[in-house]
């Protein structure tokens, strides 16, 4: 049985786990059509943005990273390297294509502002979607606990993502993050959870 709720100390007691999968960078513009063929076939993937931290009121930034994930390979595309091209925006419009995140109404508005014409499709949101089937916490963190058994690090999550050559830890923590979302929607869909949500 998942349950539906998780403390913070049951979370800490958990082992530490990450994708191991393959990372690509994507931070040069002629490397994105081929990342984006390769996603156009599959039926799910994992979802998540990052973003520089500010620190000072009133300061804002643009999306750095747009993470996308299969189960194997995690594509990080440098949003702030290539802007944000024609076919990553059809990729995430296309409607055929589930794109599976956690609190995704932040991550579209802030790619909304990347672009004058988005028009976002067929995203799951595990956040919205599980507290209509009773999860009490919800949250990557919280979920990976719960559905995953794992615990996963935050300790990347305000580091600067537009730094000049992203770290191994904040790639692996990138790559994470939307691989456990698709990886958390599998693990729920195979075991009746989300029954309620596709049979209305």
């Amino acid at each position: 049985m998942i349950p539906y709720s998780i403390t913070k100390e049951e979370i800490n007691e958990l082992p530490l786990g990450q994708f191991e999968g393959d990372i690509y960078l994507i931070d040069q513009i002629q490397d994105v059509e081929e990342a984006v063929d390769f996603l156009e076939d599959q039926n799910l993937i994992g979802f998540d943005t990052e973003t520089r931290p500010t620190f000072r009121k009133g300061q804002f930034n643009h999306v750095s990273l747009l993470q996308l994930s299969t189960v194997n390979q995690a594509f990080l595309f440098r949003l702030n390297s290539i802007g944000f091209p024609d076919s990553l925006r059809n990729l995430l419009e296309k409607e055929n294509l589930v794109k599976i995140g956690a609190a995704v109404h932040d991550d579209i508005k802030a790619l909304r502002k990347l672009t004058d014409s988005f028009h976002p499709h067929s995203f799951f949101d595990l956040n919205d979607e599980l507290k209509k089937v009773g999860f009490h916490n919800v949250g990557v963190r919280n979920l990976c606990g719960m559905v995953l058994k794992m615990r996963i690090s935050k300790a990347e999550q305000v580091s600067n993502w537009e730094a000049e050559k992203l770290s191994e830890k904040q790639m692996r923590y990138a790559a994470t993050d939307a691989w456990a979302c698709l990886e958390i929607f599998k693990v729920l869909q195979q075991e009746g959870y989300l029954d309620s949500l596709f049979n209305r």
